[in-house]
């Protein structure tokens, strides 16, 4: 029997907090099968308990059987995902690594963790973007230069277009001048006067 028991924490396994702040450490688990009497558990280091928890089946919201003071579950499992979140609040001794493992008997028991890492600082530093700003400047600068290029190159076009059809028209309407005056070949001069009768 495969095991489809899989345990998530996002994309971000990195979280910063304020000391001092409350902060929501994320986690998520699918299985295909459901699942029945899943135990999970939260551990801190990777040695120490600070939530474990029980949930029955799919209709049924999890059960606390033991949560460090600090430590409040903030997921639901009745909805459409299998959250088991959990929201903390830190100071600076409680950076480290934040553990979620999920154990599903419905699955022979498969067992699954994901972890995050808790970064916890005195103050936010915002990002520099300076970098970033830069290269969307350059790019879009460049792509701006692109469209007005395009533009330009499309004006002459038009220009040399209409230049082409006016050399036209003047040879077709001078084609067609009446030469009478000029004694040209086809010119009335050189009609043959009428016979004499």
């Amino acid at each position: 029997m495969a095991v489809t028991l899989e345990v998530s924490v996002g994309k971000n396994h990195l979280v910063m907090a304020l000391n001092g702040s409350e902060v929501q450490l994320p986690c998520i688990f699918t299985t295909c099968i459901g699942f029945k009497d899943l135990d999970f558990t939260w551990y801190y280091n990777s040695t120490e308990v600070i939530y474990r928890g029980n949930i029955k089946n799919k209709a049924s919201e999890p059960t606390m059987l033991y949560a460090d003071p600090r430590v409040r579950l903030i997921g639901t499992t009745t909805g459409r995902e299998n959250n088991i979140s959990i929201s903390i609040f830190v100071d600076f001794d409680n950076a480290g690594k934040y553990t979620c493992h999920v154990k599903n008997p419905k699955e022979m028991n498969a067992e699954h963790n994901a972890t995050i890492i808790l970064k916890v600082v005195q103050e936010m530093v915002p990002v520099d973007n300076t970098l970033t700003r830069i290269i969307v400047g350059t790019v879009g600068g460049l792509v701006g230069l692109l469209i007005l290029i395009l533009i330009i190159k499309k004006i002459v076009l038009l220009i040399l277009k209409k230049s082409q059809e006016k050399k036209k028209e003047c040879l077709v309407s001078s084609s067609g001048i009446d030469n009478t005056e000029n004694g040209l070949a086809g010119s009335k001069a050189e009609q043959k006067a009428p016979p004499k009768a």
